[in-house]
Order: structure tokens, then C-alpha cells, then sequence
């Protein structure tokens, strides 16, 4: 989450004109993320979050998110519900951006991840992926494999700014996880982004999965590299096999993981912390100046990708 576009208060006032959402109350920014810009907004009726969509995310792929959030709701998940306007829209425009009105999801986003935080978010994306398997239109990963040979032309020849001999580095990266990644593997709806800021833990349990803004057709497998690169590493850069056990157990408990899916799981977590590394890196050069926004180290996934170079074993992530 981010701000980069400002809205006024007779902009909001406006807006909310087109909802039975009563008054508003309170409104401010939320810095957190790198996307689009989210406000807290607080009405007479509620606590709701507003986001006008912004960068990498495509106005015409707002309805699929957004049906794609109502759908897993409608399955039990405990997803951001779009909240529709009187005209029954849930997609609107405000300060000349898309934008939307969602509910507000309560509990608190772990900032150090326990083995319980992980194996209760292993079992949570499972469920996600079973939830989303009657969703009945796909949408290409637009950060997939294909998206990263042309976002490293954009970022090569400024890498080692960042840290020196970072561009060699990904170099080969590129050069060797891509010609590699796997071409048939299960397959559905991913969130494609389940880092802990987008789960929400209320006594122990998940109570909130938002930010589906990246979510995609692509390879359950992938989706569990992501959380594996998110969840399972310490401050330091090590590697926490015992997260990444429980995780994985968690999972498996509800969707067990195929013997490809397996076997496959080294080079999808190197080309996750890839693909991190290399729009963070983008983010890092191209934030506009003045924007209210934390920008995150694209070294952080560095380290993630290092380390899974090493790891090429299924054991070593507790498999």
C-alpha cells in the first residue's frame, strides 16, 4: 500500500456520494507498499480502505481482482469484500484514477513470523487455491517469467549502484532460472504477493488476506515459492527450515503437493526472489520524488536468491 495520489476532501465527499456509506469521519494515507495509493477511510457506517489504482496494475483487469475477491469471500476465505455502489458498481473513478471502496478487515499483520504464523498460513493458502479453482475466467501472470528478461533491460545498466556486481549477478540469474522454469505443473488462481503484511492474525488465526492486486493463473507451486521467500527467512538472511516445514505441512494437510510440484519447488522459490528482486529494483530507481512510500531493498532478495542457489534439495525446505 502507498499514496501517490492525493484526494481532497470535497473529492471524497464526492465519491462517497455514490454509496450508502453515510459520512466520512476520518481519512488518512497508508505509506506501507510500493502499488497503489490506500487510504484508511472511517464513515458514519464503518471502517472501510479506499484504493485508486496506479503503476503496474491494469485498469482492465480491475473486474477480474475484484470478482475474484467476492468469489473467495463467497467460499469462506476472509478476503477484502468490494463494497458496490447504488448503481451496483464496485469500480469507480476519483481524482481521475479507478478506484474502489473495500471493507475493512481487522487483527494485525505479524512483523516476526513464528512456525505457527506459518503453518496457519500454509493451510490459508491452500484453501485459497481450492477456493479460487471454480473462478471461471483466467488471467496470465503479467510478473511471470516472461515479464522478467524486459524489467531487467530496464533496471541492468543502474544495478550495481545498488550493490556492486549486482548486474552480473542477475545476469546469469536470468540467463539460467527462465530457459529452466517448468511448463506443466497444477495450476490456478495464485495471490502471487502473500507477503505477512497482506495476512492479518486475530488470537492466532488469519483473519484478513488482502492486497490480490498481483493475483494470476499460474502454478499453486509458485505461489507457495513466494511465501517461502516472504515467511521463512530472519533478519540475518538465514533461511528458517523449521518455517518453511510448517508451512509446507500446513499446506499439505489440505492440498498435498504433487511429486513434479516437489521437485520443482527449489527453482520456483530462485525465480520468486528473482522476480522480487528485479521489480524492487525497478521500484527503487523510478519512485517519483515526493511520493508517500516505503521503498524496499531490492538487496533484501538478493540474499533470498543466494541462498536458494544452494538449496536444491526438497529436504532442505523440510519437505
Amino acid at each position: 500500500m502507498a499514496v501517490y495520489t492525493e484526494v481532497t476532501d470535497g473529492m471524497l465527499n464526492a465519491f462517497l456520494a455514490q454509496y450508502d456509506l453515510g459520512e466520512a469521519v476520518a481519512f488518512r494515507g497508508i505509506a506501507e507498499g510500493v502499488e497503489n495509493s490506500n487510504y484508511a477511510l472511517r464513515t458514519t457506517q464503518g471502517d472501510f480502505i479506499l484504493t485508486l489504482y496506479e503503476k503496474r496494475v491494469d485498469p482492465a483487469d480491475l473486474p477480474w481482482f475484484l470478482g475474484l475477491l467476492e468469489h473467495l469471500a463467497q467460499h469462506g476465505l476472509p478476503c477484502a469484500l468490494p463494497v458496490r455502489a447504488r448503481n451496483g458498481a464496485n469500480l469507480n473513478r476519483l481524482a481521475g484514477k479507478a478506484a474502489a471502496i473495500t471493507t475493512f478487515l481487522p487483527g494485525v499483520w505479524p512483523r516476526e513470523p513464528t512456525i505457527a504464523h506459518c503453518a496457519e498460513l500454509g493451510a490459508a493458502l491452500a484453501q485459497l487455491h481450492q477456493a479460487g479453482a471454480d473462478y471461471p475466467t483466467a488471467r496470465p501472470n503479467a510478473l511471470g517469467p516472461a515479464a522478467w528478461a524486459p524489467l531487467w533491460a530496464q533496471c541492468r545498466d543502474h544495478a550495481n549502484a545498488v550493490e556492486p556486481g549486482l548486474q552480473a549477478t542477475l545476469d546469469h540469474a536470468v540467463a539460467s532460472i527462465i530457459p529452466a522454469w517448468p511448463t506443466a505443473l497444477p495450476h490456478g488462481q495464485i495471490h502471487a504477493d502473500l507477503f505477512p503484511d497482506n495476512v492479518f492474525f486475530l488470537d492466532g488465526k488469519i483473519s484478513g488476506l488482502i492486497d490480490f492486486y498481483f493475483a494470476a493463473t499460474d502454478f499453486f507451486a509458485l505461489d507457495i515459492a513466494i511465501c517461502l521467500n516472504a515467511w521463512c527467512f530472519e533478519p540475518d538472511y538465514t533461511f528458517n527450515r523449521a518455517k518453511s516445514a510448517a508451512l509446507l505441512r500446513g499446506y499439505q494437510a489440505i492440498r498435498p503437493l504433487t511429486q513434479a510440484e516437489q521437485s520443482a519447488l527449489p527453482l520456483l522459490c530462485q525465480g520468486a526472489a528473482l522476480r522480487f528482486l528485479l521489480t524492487r529494483l525497478y521500484d527503487w530507481q523510478n519512485t517519483p520524488e515526493g511520493a508517500l512510500v516505503t521503498k524496499k531493498d531490492p538487496s533484501d532478495y538478493l540474499r533470498r536468491l543466494t541462498t536458494f542457489q544452494h538449496m536444491l534439495d526438497g529436504a532442505d525446505y523440510g519437505l
